[in-house]
């Protein structure tokens, strides 16, 4: 049943589920231990709940793996109304989503419808593709026979999700596994459980067969437990770089596959003959989910010609920008996920002032009526030492540093000077450079002249280095949950 909570705002009805989602149902977990949310707009707690133990953890794989062994035999046009009706419900949905993400980590409403409908878009998209999953003949000679490939469902795919985006990491690479004829186990982070389970359910109001999509809400023990289990075809995380090492080393007990999207350090590149109004207007994407996302524009890099006059419009703008409480329909940016997240920014950044950064705009935490929630405002840092804490390590914060260049070479050298590589953003009139940075750019993708990043559904989205391997969207994404299979016949 539904429970009223508070907001700064007054009331919602949007349910924090206490349990997990078994075989169609919301079921309690048999662990002893909870988990105690607090809202970060308020800093207070408003729901207890409990975490999964590893028996439950065990049920929930159980169940998977059975109904994978029918549903990895459903035609593929059925697959394909299942996709379309989890959008279509999604999108009913969107106010709940929408206040769930607000309540349980700090995003805007306007944000959250967003990004439901985004989501429906992406199981729209590989709905089409459940017919497409085609394999090739191999030219042998006749007299030898016929050789051939099939595509089959690796299986059971175990999605860790990070907590920053809950609906957006479930659609991204849950809808390609569903596609391909899997079934799925969500692991939510205990951070943000609450979307997952809401998720689940309308998979089942959309008609998903029990056990095709279940949720383990638990803490690292339950997770580790489902990664390093024997049945599990696919692990799919999206996080943090430190998780996804541990994670990959759990997998590699039974050599099982993973595709990891990782952290970032993404560097934008601001030419002087560039749009600078749109240039500068494309870098305040920064403060998105206050600042909480991989693939976003952390790093300002911008040719000395110009640097003050960007600068100078960078903070004019992150200025402007609305932060408060998350159901006030015209805030722009909410709080950070907890206390230790609010922590960590405002230490990154008292670190590089302490180290001779200058912050031209934000840096502490705001008080006022946000002081008991953690509201730290957009950051802008200059004269940051390339090789600093700040510059190097992903801050998950709404926090901008700005650097000068005097040159292509040189503006390459400082881009690709992390050992992160999922976007980089470029912004430049000639087409020519466009192309060369295209390619001189080490990242998973290039985003020139305002695109962000993932581009489009239809468009592999991932990283290199310690910002992961494997894709998410296009033919890419949902190849990371099909295996190839070779047969030949001798006639």
């Amino acid at each position: 049943m539904s429970t009223d909570l508070e907001t700064p705002m007054g009331t919602t009805r949007a349910e924090l589920a206490d349990g997990m989602y078994v075989d169609g149902r919301l079921v309690p977990v048999t662990g002893t231990r909870t988990y105690q949310h607090v809202n970060p707009a308020t800093g207070r707690v408003q729901k207890e709940f409990g975490l999964a133990s590893t028996a439950d953890a065990e049920t929930a794989m159980r169940s998977s793996a059975t109904a994978f062994q029918s549903w990895k035999r459903v035609a593929p046009a059925e697959r394909s109304a299942v996709l379309h009706r989890i959008a279509a419900t999604l999108r009913e949905q969107t106010e709940t989503l929408a206040e769930i993400n607000a309540l349980e980590v700090g995003t805007p409403l306007n944000f959250g419808r967003w990004a439901v409908a985004d989501a429906a878009a992406w199981f729209d998209y590989y709905a089409g593709w459940t017919d497409k999953i085609t394999g090739d003949t191999i030219p042998v000679p006749q007299e030898e026979g016929l050789d051939f490939t099939v595509y089959e469902p690796v299986g059971v795919v175990v999605k860790v999700l990070t907590w920053n985006t809950p609906i957006g990491g479930i659609s991204m690479s849950v809808a390609a596994a569903l596609a391909a004829g899997c079934t799925v186990v969500l692991k939510p982070a205990e951070q943000a459980p609450f979307a997952a389970v809401e998720f689940a359910r309308i998979c089942t109001a959309a008609g998903v067969p029990d056990g095709v999509v279940n949720v383990v809400v638990g803490d690292r023990e339950a997770g580790d437990y489902l990664v390093r289990h024997p049945g599990v075809g696919k692990v799919s995380f999206t996080g943090g770089t430190a998780t996804g090492s541990a994670l990959q080393a759990a997998a590699a007990e039974n050599v099982t596959p993973l595709v990891l999207e990782l952290g970032g350090k993404s560097a934008h590149l601001v030419f002087a003959d560039a749009d600078l109004a749109s240039a500068t207007a494309f870098n305040t994407v920064v403060t998105a989910l206050s600042g909480q996302g991989c693939s976003l524009p952390t790093r300002l890099l911008v040719e000395r010609s110009v640097f003050a006059e960007v600068l100078e419009q960078m903070v004019a703008l992150l200025g402007t920008v609305s932060v408060g409480d998350p159901f006030a329909a015209d805030v722009q940016m909410g709080p950070v996920l907890n206390e230790a997240a609010l922590e960590r920014i405002l230490t990154l950044v008292a670190d590089a002032r302490a180290a001779g950064a200058t912050c031209a705009l934000g840096g502490e935490r705001l008080g006022g009526e946000l002081a008991e929630g953690f509201y730290v405002g957009p950051t802008v840092l200059v004269d940051v030492e390339p090789g600093s804490d700040i510059a190097q390590r992903e801050v998950f914060g709404p926090v901008l540093s700005v650097f000068a260049f005097d040159t292509e070479e040189e503006a390459i050298e400082l881009a690709n000077s992390t050992r992160f590589g999922l976007a980089a953003y470029v912004h430049t009139s000639d087409l020519s450079r466009a192309l060369r940075l295209a390619r001189e750019l080490e990242a998973g993708g290039v985003g020139i002249n305002g695109k962000m990043l993932p581009a489009t559904y239809a468009a592999p989205f991932g990283g290199i280095g310690a910002s992961g391997y494997g894709r998410e969207g296009g033919r890419a994404g949902i190849e990371e949950f099909l295996r190839i299979k070779n047969v030949a016949i001798k006639f």
